[in-house]
């Protein structure tokens, strides 16, 4: 079982990028969420990212974020109307709670707690679009002459993670399978196995690694990768997506406050920045109906694929 957050080659712009403008690209998006409390302008991230997920032919992953992200978002919500009572609007008023106090469910807490979940929804939808789509064995190889033990480290865990992931989804299905007369599972047996199946993993990985020298110094490569034709249009998309949105906030647009009342800009440069993140969105979109030309690794995965259905 594969996750969707596993990395696969597929034919695409955003997979044929070299990984530093395909970072430049997806982190420009994070960075815009992270400057931005407007719900319009996370909204418009979230779609950029949705739709750059989608034309790369990561829809898979795309979904499995967003079901994610929303699940962590409206946790947010809850947690945050329970936790903080600042505002003027009064929804419920909920008495005395254990180490709570006093707990006032306001308006404008529910307003704040729905934009930092938005914000951990869009991240998280962006981050897996990373996932599925940037090769980590290329991001090791960019990175290995910076910081060879951070890079390996950082591909460990791109790779690992879904890989941690899968075992649960098995885990889960195996005691699904068990029978109606067995116990039930709970997510703390669940979450066990899992971590010890993830530390022997780690073990295995250490030894790999030890046998095969990465403690050594890496002999210097005889030439590097050419990089892809799509590079510049992935880093100037980003470039601009991320200067738009300093020199935006540097002048006041987007402003957002859920305190004491709610106040939300919805004016004409608000709009003009959410549109242009939304454009944004396109630059994994193959111009002119040109033949696609696959990488070997792309097309034996597609061959599997099909020999696999078949």
């Amino acid at each position: 079982m594969r996750s969707p957050f596993a990395y696969m080659p597929r034919p695409g712009l955003l997979q044929e990028a070299s990984p530093g403008p395909a970072v430049a690209y997806l982190g420009s998006l994070v960075a815009v969420a992270f400057l931005f409390s407007n719900p319009l302008v996370l909204i418009a991230v979230g779609t950029a990212t949705v739709l750059a997920g989608s034309l790369a032919g990561a829809g898979t992953a795309v979904r499995a974020g967003l079901r994610m992200g929303l699940m962590l978002g409206a946790l947010i919500v809850v947690v945050n109307a329970l936790v903080v009572s600042r505002g003027e609007t009064v929804l419920a008023r909920l008495g005395e709670w254990p180490l709570l106090g006093r707990v006032d469910v306001t308006a404008e807490s529910l307003a704040a707690g729905a934009v930092i979940g938005l914000r951990a929804a869009v991240v998280m939808v962006a981050f897996a679009v990373y996932s599925a789509c940037v090769d980590p064995d290329r991001v090791l190889r960019a990175l290995r002459p910076i910081a060879g033990r951070s890079a390996l480290t950082a591909a460990l865990i791109s790779r690992l993670a879904p890989v941690a992931a899968a075992d649960a989804a098995r885990i889960r299905d195996a005691g699904g399978l068990r029978g109606p007369g067995a116990a039930p599972v709970g997510r703390g047996a669940l979450a066990r196995r899992v971590l010890a199946g993830s530390l022997d993993r780690a073990v295995d990985v250490a030894a790999t690694l030890e046998l095969r020298g990465y403690g050594l110094d890496a002999p210097r490569p005889e030439r590097a990768r050419s990089r892809s034709r799509h590079d510049a249009r992935f880093l100037v998309i980003g470039v601009v997506v991320l200067a738009a949105a300093v020199i935006a906030r540097a002048l006041g647009v987007g402003g957002f406050d859920a305190y004491p009342t709610v106040e939300l800009d919805l004016d004409a440069a608000t709009v003009a920045l959410s549109a242009l993140i939304v454009v944004a969105g396109l630059a994994p979109l193959r111009r002119g109906p040109g033949r696609i030309r696959r990488s070997p690794r792309a097309a034996t995965a597609a061959s599997l694929e099909e020999a696999a259905g078949a």
